[in-house]
């Protein structure tokens, strides 16, 4: 009875700090949201305090400012196409790094290893030149090449650690049966990269849904504009209008949530598959 009730005691700490830890954590979606459907006096006044009338109309006039269904579909494409050829390109080519241990495929991962560290700001510049001699200025399919660009050496990164934890005698039992080799890659190991293909789509989509320098350098037509270029039109040189601003963010993170959220059950379905695969 003792050791249960330490126990006990224990686990409810532990969840009372916990949940005190998220609320924490929840404390800026407070700000974000209560600030949102303020009128822009109430904002600079107090913004810590409860919204004294609920301003819904914030909402609409942010919607209709930004454009917001023509930013979201642009921000949905250029994320769903990034993150699949990212996952697809990626778990390839950490796959046959991992199988095919040559000089010169360890030489090609140290080089995705090391393009991990370039600062981007270094590269802007040259870029920009090389997009525009490339006739990728200025288009989405241009903004998704250069996700893809920058995206593969993390993608190919973790992707290659994952695929060393799978058994080769899978493969192998796979190529007795006389699997070929794109069978036993798309039939066998795909499936088993399922956690980690979870891992990588969420980090892309954090990273591009909410990118803003790269697309602010590449597109420059309205009708092109993903939501944080959209958003960035509340923020002039003299003037920022922080009571339709905050509500176009609020617009622009509830999609990210969401897909989170939908995610969720498949990252833990993801992690145990993941532990009992071998």
């Amino acid at each position: 009875m003792e050791v249960s009730k330490k126990y006990r005691f224990g686990t409810l700490a532990t969840e009372i700090i916990m949940v005190l830890l998220a609320l924490v954590f929840l404390i800026p979606f407070y700000f974000l949201f209560v600030n949102s459907v303020k009128t822009f006096s109430d904002l600079l006044t107090n913004s810590a305090s409860w919204p004294s009338s609920f301003e819904w109309h914030n909402y609409a006039r942010a919607w209709d400012i930004t454009n917001f269904p023509k930013a979201f579909g642009n921000s949905l494409i250029v994320t769903v196409i990034s993150n699949v050829l990212l996952a697809l390109f990626s778990a390839m080519s950490a796959y046959r790094m991992v199988r095919h241990n040559s000089r010169f495929n360890k030489f090609l991962f140290a080089v995705f290893v090391a393009a991990m560290v370039i600062p981007f700001q270094s590269i802007m510049i040259p870029l920009v030149k090389v997009m525009s001699s490339l006739n990728l200025m200025n288009s989405i399919p241009g903004l998704i090449v250069a996700y893809l660009g920058f995206g593969v050496p993390l993608s190919v990164f973790l992707f290659h650690g994952f695929v060393k934890s799978i058994p080769l005698e899978i493969e192998e039992a796979a190529r007795v049966d006389g699997t070929s080799i794109y069978g036993t890659f798309f039939r066998i190991v795909l499936p088993l990269m399922k956690p980690m293909f979870v891992t990588v789509i969420i980090l892309n989509t954090l990273w591009i849904w909410n990118d803003y320098l790269l697309p602010s350098l590449v597109l420059q037509n309205a009708d092109l504009r993903t939501i944080p270029i959209a958003t960035f039109a509340f923020f002039g040189q003299f003037t920022k209008q922080w009571d339709l601003a905050l509500p176009a963010l609020v617009l622009g993170i509830l999609p990210v949530i969401i897909f989170f959220l939908a995610m969720q059950k498949y990252i833990v379905e993801g992690i145990t598959q993941g532990a009992v695969k071998g």
